[in-house]
């Protein structure tokens, strides 16, 4: 049953069961998970599973979009570090790093800004949907029902096959999503939605359809339009996480990209992903003073709390975002004013980074910690955080999913599951239970 392996790059398995040894490739530093089939203990086993609850250890695809590496607290788009993009970039010319693999010509930019500003617009009848909803009702709610409606309008949207629709429709959702989180931010206010003005830049456009009141025509600040703008680069897309596997798992079924769509902002809904700067500010509010904080780290050591923004699946360093956030917090300060919060949240660092017990553990502040400080001080309620996450995450899902789709190696999502339920067993009559 020994095979000889081709080269050095296999893993050898000793199945103590049966005596039998296995050669199991390794590619890039990886097992194909379907290898471990052929280790059976008889004939008619289904052979070997790989159990693995939550993917901590599983790889569900090859892609070349968003490389990490978590011990380094490295981070780049198609190759380009996180911090350049940060810097120099802007949120389209990402978005188009992201979709198309390389960064544009001139000409190249402005075809996509332009084919992104004339496709802003909603349907009337979506907007005669959102206006169904009640006074209240949470901006997400809202806006994962609105963008998986959009598929009712856009029908050509379910030829995943046809690389025009991909297209077509990949811009639809980038250009709108913006469109859709205003609509539900004014739909909570009790004010008129503002349509777009397309002779703004895509973040110019949204604050204006969040903020424009009785103005011919709304100047955002360009502090605060910059701001934004590096917030939704920075969030563009973080490799495989639970809103990307949802968009991958439930694309993979070729629903169409509004449905898949919907299903990753309802991942990115929960509080332990798009949630968490929600989390953040709740728990800044919590400690309220400096002066309580070594109490409230005392208790989050003793495990009667949680240090919300600090910490990662993937980085084990500082996350390279919440360094770049940090800085930008300080610009946007300067125009809007200290946030007593950010006095809280800095001291909170500097005592957490200084102990022992966070140091071992590697928890290290990650995106969110800074990021709802900054929304909150541009006045945005805590409850706009993820739709304002779901904007520029979209191009990464987009991205995701047009590569998920042209994977040779595509198959739709199935994982397997360890049974530990009852053996067979017969029914049993009601009147002998």
């Amino acid at each position: 049953m020994k095979e000889d392996p081709e080269s050095k790059e296999s893993l050898t398995v000793v199945d103590n069961r049966t005596g039998l040894t296995y050669e199991i490739p390794i590619k890039d530093q990886a097992v194909n998970a379907s290898d471990f089939r052929k280790i059976k203990e008889h004939e008619r086993d289904f052979g070997l599973l790989v159990y693995d609850p939550s993917f901590v250890n599983t790889a569900s695809c090859r892609s070349a979009i968003t490389f990490i590496d978590g011990d380094q607290g490295v981070l780049e788009y198609r190759g380009y570090p996180i911090e350049e993009l940060a810097k120099k970039s802007t949120f389209l010319e990402t978005a188009y790093l992201l979709i198309k693999g390389e960064l544009p010509t001139s000409a190249e930019l402005d075809a996509w800004t332009n084919e992104i500003r004339t496709h802003t617009y909603m349907h009337e009848k979506m907007k005669m949907f959102m206006e169904g909803f009640q006074y209240d009702a949470h901006p997400m709610g809202m806006l994962i029902a609105t963008v998986a409606a959009m598929s009712t309008i856009y029908r050509d949207a379910r030829d995943v096959t046809d690389p025009e629709s991909r297209e077509a429709n990949t811009i639809r959702l980038i250009a709108k999503m913006p469109t859709v989180a205003a609509f539900t931010y004014r739909h909570n206010r009790g004010l008129p939605y503002v349509y777009p003005d397309n002779d703004l830049t895509y973040v110019g456009n949204f604050l204006s359809m969040l903020w424009k009141m009785a103005e011919p025509q709304y100047a955002p600040s360009p502090v605060l339009e910059r701001a934004i703008d590096v917030l939704f680069i920075l969030h563009a897309d973080h490799e495989q996480n639970c809103s990307t596997n949802a968009m991958r798992s439930v694309g993979s079924s070729e629903s169409d990209p509004y449905s898949s769509t919907a299903a990753a902002a309802a991942a990115l809904y929960g509080p332990l992903h798009g949630g968490a700067n929600e989390a953040v500010i709740n728990m800044l509010n919590g400690i309220g003073d400096k002066k309580n904080i070594p109490d409230f780290v005392r208790r989050v050591k003793e495990g009667e709390g949680l240090l919300w923004g600090f910490g990662h699946r993937v980085y084990k360093n500082y996350d390279p975002r919440a360094e770049i956030i940090k800085q930008t917090a300080d610009e946007v300060f300067e125009l809007t004013g200290p946030n007593p919060l950010l006095e809280i949240a800095l001291e909170l660092e500097r005592i957490a980074l200084e102990d022992d017990y966070f140091i071992e553990r590697k928890l290290y502040p990650n995106v969110d910690f800074y990021s709802g400080i900054i929304y909150q001080a541009l006045g945005f309620p805590v409850d706009m955080f993820p739709a304002l996450f779901a904007i520029p995450r979209t191009a990464g899902w987009l991205a995701q999913w047009r590569e998920m789709l042209e994977d040779k190696e595509r198959k739709i999502a199935r994982p397997r599951q360890l049974f530990v339920g009852e053996s067979r067993r017969p029914y049993v009559p009601m009147d002998q239970r």
